[in-house]
C-alpha cells in the first residue's frame, strides 16, 4: 500500500484538477435554444435568417454566442443580452487571407507559428482578420484590414 503522505497528495492534486476542470467548463455553459433570451434568438434570426438551430453558449462576459454553420463552415455570432450584435467569426485557412495581409504577417513577424486565422465581422471595428500567433505564456493576437494595415 501507499504510505499516507502519498495519498494525502494524491487526493489534494485529484481536488485542484477536478476544480480546475470544473472552472473551465463553467467559463462557457452551452444552453438548448429555449434556454437563450427570446431578445438574442430573435436578433439571430434577423441577422441570419436563413440559417437555423443555432446552438447558444453564454461566455464568460456573458455574451450569447451563436454557434451555427453557413455553407458546412462554423461560424460564431455573439450578442449582448439585449440582442444587440457584438460580431461574427469564422476560422479561415492563412491561404485565404488576402495577399496583403499575408504579406505584412510575413514582413513583421516572418516565420512565427501561427495558431489560428479569423474572418471576423464586427459591429465596433468592420470587416478584419484576426491572426494568432503562439507566443509564450500568452498567445498574440494582431487584427488586419484586407489591405494589410492593422486595425487600431
Amino acid at each position: 500500500f501507499l504510505p499516507e503522505k502519498t495519498i494525502i497528495i494524491m487526493r489534494t492534486l485529484f481536488f485542484v484538477l477536478l476544480a480546475t476542470f470544473g472552472i473551465t467548463i463553467s467559463s462557457c455553459q452551452t444552453f438548448k435554444n429555449s434556454d437563450a433570451p427570446e431578445v438574442v434568438k430573435q436578433a439571430f434570426k434577423a441577422k441570419y435568417p436563413k440559417e437555423n438551430k443555432p446552438d447558444f453558449a453564454q461566455d464568460a462576459h456573458g455574451y450569447w454566442e451563436a454557434h451555427f454553420k453557413k455553407n458546412g463552415e462554423k461560424y460564431r455570432a455573439d450578442f449582448n443580452a439585449d440582442g444587440s450584435w457584438i460580431e461574427t467569426e469564422n476560422s479561415i485557412k492563412y491561404k485565404s487571407l488576402p495577399k496583403a495581409v499575408r504579406y505584412a504577417i510575413e514582413k513583421e513577424f516572418g516565420n512565427d507559428e501561427i495558431t489560428e486565422v479569423e474572418h471576423v465581422m464586427s459591429n465596433a471595428k468592420g470587416e478584419f482578420y484576426d491572426v494568432e500567433f503562439k507566443r509564450k505564456g500568452k498567445n498574440y493576437d494582431v487584427e488586419y484590414r484586407k489591405d494589410g494595415s492593422k486595425v487600431n
